[in-house]
């Protein structure tokens, strides 16, 4: 048996699997097959693609590129320059060129300017020099190779200059004149003389760019307690507030242990069901009533929104608890304005008659199999 066979040598490294790329591009090589539609939050579903474009259509003249991790931005190509998706380009940047791979052309990205209020006539979008050539490919093989190593450096220099602050990610322009650094930090931080330092360093622009922790974790990906890969890194786009408002309508246990995701804030996914448990609860009276019987007060302890119920007890009596329909709990509100008041709970409680019966009738089924054996 060979060597190769006990123990099998390992796929090289993909540096640009973050730019959506399933393997590195090579230069001289049309490097078609580099683009692939996968479940990443690069890609874009061309509902237009098959649709044949009618007599005399100009084609829309600004595409949307993407670069590493979640950066997206739009660009104005030439009358004589015709992209699809997958190609690499050479793009406006400051100072210089970046390169980058088209996902998105033809008039969805018409559609797409519109839905984020961006003027498709404005002079702020930049334009698309040309289709990548060797030398363009060859500059951003190398910068991005450069990325790993780069940012370990930079984690060394900021540990040394006691700067409070976390470099998670580094993004080289395809031209390699420029470096973008992305950190989180709990406090402002005055990081001018480590942009002196890192300049020295890499030879290069530098430009620092705070961002939170949920954006971090987007960036690091990993697997959630759901099982699945984490939300932001997939598919999420756009952060919106959590807040604890959301476990409490959907009755969660305020742990922040398993409300935290990895980012240790509240995990976005309470926000996936928020709407649909507060439209169920419109017809559900204020928790905060106490209905008033005979027998004595009682008060809300919690609540089935989907099965209507409502779970009560007597003040005196905290841990025998009584699930009644929230209609009868309605019921028993307006009797209380009115002045009435109902001799006690257990009358409008169906729930544990129910309950009741079912365990009478597992106790005769016991028996009755204890007989025959």
């Amino acid at each position: 048996m060979e060597e190769n066979d006990v123990n099998p040598t390992k796929p090289k490294a993909n540096a640009f699997l973050s730019r959506g790329c399933c393997e590195p591009p090579r230069a001289g090589q049309k490097n078609d097959q580099i683009f692939m539609h996968s479940c990443s939050k690069f890609d874009v579903v061309d509902w237009f693609g098959k649709i044949p474009a009618p007599l005399g259509y100009i084609p829309f003249d600004i595409v949307e590129v993407r670069f590493k991790n979640c950066r997206k931005d739009f660009f104005r190509t030439t009358p004589d320059l015709i992209l699809k998706i997958g190609d690499i380009v050479a793009v406006e940047a400051s100072p210089g060129h970046d390169i980058g791979i088209v996902s998105m052309a033809g008039d969805l990205v018409r559609l797409q300017l519109k839905n984020k209020k961006i003027d498709p006539a404005s002079e702020e979008i930049r334009k698309i020099y040309r289709r990548a050539r060797i030398t363009d490919v060859e500059k951003w093989i190398t910068a991005v190779e450069n990325e790993d190593s780069t940012m370990s450096q930079a984690r060394k220099i900021a540990e040394s200059l006691s700067l409070s602050m976390k470099i998670n990610d580094v993004e080289y322009q395809g031209d390699h004149t420029k470096a973008i650094f992305y950190y989180t930090a709990e406090d402002r931080v005055d990081f001018r003389e480590l942009i002196k330092v890192l300049a020295e360093e890499f030879k290069v622009r530098i430009e620092m760019r705070q961002i939170g922790a949920r954006q971090e974790a987007s960036r690091l990906g990993g697997i959630g307690s759901c099982g699945r890969e984490l939300c932001c890194s997939t598919w999420m786009n756009q952060f919106h507030s959590v807040t604890t408002q959301a476990a409490r309508v959907q009755q969660l246990s305020l742990n922040p242990q398993k409300l935290a995701g990895q980012c240790s804030k509240l995990k976005c996914c309470l926000n996936y069901e928020y709407d649909i448990y507060m439209d169920a609860m419109k017809g559900f009276p204020s928790p905060e009533t106490i209905l008033q019987t005979k027998k004595g007060d009682a008060i809300h302890q919690k609540s089935d929104i989907f099965n209507k119920l409502m779970w009560y007890s007597y003040a005196r009596e905290p841990h025998n608890q009584m699930a009644i329909p929230v209609d009868n709990v309605i019921r028993i509100i307006e009797q209380n304005k009115s002045g009435k008041l109902p001799p006690n709970l257990e009358d409008f409680s169906n729930i544990t008659e129910k309950k009741s019966d079912f365990e009478n009738e597992n106790l005769q089924d016991e028996m009755s199999y204890l007989d025959h054996s």
